[in-house]
């Protein structure tokens, strides 16, 4: 198959391509570095060209209230273009318990994503995901200073962004979902002890005080950051991440 990655150059985008091609398929990147602006539409014909799959993994570059806006521009140019361009299959990635977090306007933002593709003319899956390994350096570093951290006690179910990238191209060899599919990893951590875990590894002195009101993750109800019962779980551990 031709498939198209939109954000192909990125952390989980250049990962999927890796994979896709591995697999046999002709997977081409695509990002304002080779061209293609999903808010503008440059290049987004020829990009789309043949494709018989586009997946959209761009993302924001904010997280406040100028989210939703980007996604509502970027969805319907593409989506646009692969309806003339006869494409078979959108996917997006988004995130596990992202319509139970009313109060993050970037979680409301990808909402709108979500809800965009599904009225859109083009079929369609949605792989949701928790929060990367890979991220939780820049969680803690929102409420941090030079001898302390303050995370909330909130549960996480992270996961690797290699397992998410596998879970992403799984999905975008298949037939459209016409749903959703939700992985996570493996373990389910309150924040503040796996901003312990972290510090520890990373020989970090600093002390991890538990604080219910600070950072984003603060905001989200008990329970929905972490695997419903459907969800794909993955195989990579944290402890044998950071081992790595």
């Amino acid at each position: 198959m031709k498939i198209a990655v939109m954000g192909g150059t990125g952390l989980i985008g250049s990962q999927v391509v890796k994979i896709l091609r591995a697999a046999g398929h002709d997977a081409l990147p695509h990002s304002q570095s080779t061209g293609v602006d999903l808010l503008t539409g440059q290049g987004l014909a020829e990009a789309l060209k043949d494709a018989d799959v586009v997946v959209n993994l761009t993302n924001s570059p904010t997280f406040d209230d100028a989210s939703p806006a980007f996604f509502q521009t970027t969805m319907d140019n593409l989506l646009t273009a692969a309806e003339r361009a006869g494409v078979g299959h959108a996917v997006i990635l988004s995130i596990v318990g992202v319509d139970l977090v009313p109060d993050l306007a970037y979680y409301r933002a990808k909402v709108l994503q979500e809800d965009i593709l599904k009225a859109g003319p083009v079929p369609y899956s949605i792989v949701r995901a928790t929060q990367f390994f890979e991220f939780i350096g820049a969680v803690m570093s929102w409420t941090a200073d030079e001898n302390t951290v303050r995370l909330p006690s909130s549960a996480l179910q992270p996961m690797a962004a290699a397992d998410v990238a596998q879970a992403v191209a799984d999905v975008s060899a298949g037939v459209p979902l016409q749903g959703i599919r939700n992985v996570a990893g493996p373990d389910v951590f309150p924040l503040d002890e796996l901003g312990r875990i972290t510090l520890a590894a990373q020989g970090d002195q600093r002390t991890v005080t538990t604080d219910d009101s600070a950072g984003m993750f603060a905001a989200t109800p008990s329970g929905v950051l972490i695997a419903p019962q459907d969800a794909v779980i993955a195989p990579t551990s944290y402890r044998d991440w950071l081992a790595r």
